[in-house]
């Protein structure tokens, strides 16, 4: 995340934090300068220097990394930058690659199911918007201690324990994370946890690529834990870092697309996760289906949900709802959700 950080200070944020707090004096303590309007000739008479993150590459910063108050390894812009970052463009990738995946690869057929709720696209976007303010609240500190150095994060490859470890990372990164996130996801279940917390994910019963981040903010948070958590237990390379917390997201999204394009035994993909939305106590799994299978919660997707005409046939629908409708029952008591009128007609014609 530093170099994250380090790009979007020499881009964005020297400008607008020496707007939002201007250095005070040349021979401030915090090597600030007296007049936001100096220019510098040369890189010699800059109060200091700026250290890359990386090696990689190098970003000259402008004049305006000076003019500051607070210079970049302040820790309070640190963190203020990085929730920043964790809020506002993780909320820009969330709806661009949600859009991508709505508007290119799910299913709108889906609107006609009994289980569809109305405005729902509306409302899994607005419970996002809600939402990812307070997360990042939550995500940015971890951020902060891996930007100031606490993480086991490395730059160069070499600097890996040995050179087989920068392909090693990225499935042990995987295999973590997917057993981290099979408990704490069961233990949300818990029906003393559930209502309150993860019961606001579980509003869409057929979900849609924007239902991918709609969470209550702590149950979201808390889901993300082991991926913070993975790089102050284990070495974790950089650019490795940022990739897989992209590929996090992506496959956040592909999971709630509604299109299911194979019936993979070791795969958690959408059709998995829709038993899960569907059915409520099953596939609890992130990336694979690993340990819903040691763990006795895996339920397979019926084969019908493999063809289009079948997936999307009256006799598949009617079969989800009335064990939809039993086992929620089960799990949440009354069912609170408003599927309109069109879906009403169509729960009626099913009784």
């Amino acid at each position: 995340m530093d170099i994250v950080l380090e790009v979007l200070d020499t881009f964005l944020f020297d400008r607008f934090w020496s707007t939002i707090y201007p250095a005070s004096t040349w021979n401030h303590p915090k090597n600030a300068v007296k007049d936001a309007t100096t220019t510098f000739s040369s890189m010699r008479e800059l109060p200091t220097a700026i250290h890359s993150s990386t090696h990689f590459f190098q970003l000259a910063p402008s004049r305006y990394a000076y003019m500051s108050e607070w210079p970049r390894d302040n820790i309070w812009r640190q963190f203020f930058s990085l929730y920043l970052i964790t809020w506002l463009f993780g909320f820009v990738l969330y709806f661009v690659f949600a859009s991508l995946s709505y508007f290119f690869v799910f299913d709108h057929a889906t609107f006609t199911h009994p289980k569809y709720i109305k405005h729902q696209v509306r409302l899994e976007i607005r419970q996002t918007m809600v939402s990812m303010p307070l997360m990042a609240i939550f995500t940015a500190p971890l951020f902060l201690l891996e930007v100031r150095g606490y993480g086991r994060l490395y730059d160069a490859p070499s600097d890996a324990p040995f050179a087989f470890y920068n392909f090693l990372q990225f499935p042990l990164f995987i295999a973590f994370t997917d057993l981290c996130i099979y408990w704490i996801h069961r233990g949300l279940h818990h029906p003393k946890i559930y209502k309150t917390l993860h019961k606001p994910h579980h509003k869409w019963i057929m979900p849609t690529p924007y239902a991918s981040h709609a969470f209550h903010p702590m149950d979201g948070f808390a889901q993300s834990i082991p991926y913070h958590v993975f790089p102050f237990i284990f070495p974790l390379q950089k650019f490795a870092y940022v990739a897989l917390f992209a590929f996090i997201n992506f496959w956040t999204i592909f999971i709630h697309d509604g299109e299911y394009v194979a019936n993979s035994y070791l795969i958690n993909g959408a059709a998995c996760h829709t038993m899960h939305h569907l059915y409520f106590n099953y596939n609890y799994g992130q990336f694979t289906t690993l340990w819903d299978r040691l763990g006795g919660s895996y339920r397979q997707p019926n084969d019908e949900l493999f063809s289009r005409e079948s997936k999307m046939s009256k006799a598949e629908w009617d079969r989800q709802t009335r064990e939809m409708e039993r086992l929620q029952k089960e799990v949440e008591g009354d069912d609170d959700r408003d599927y309109g009128q069109e879906a009403r007609k169509l729960q009626k014609k099913v009784m």
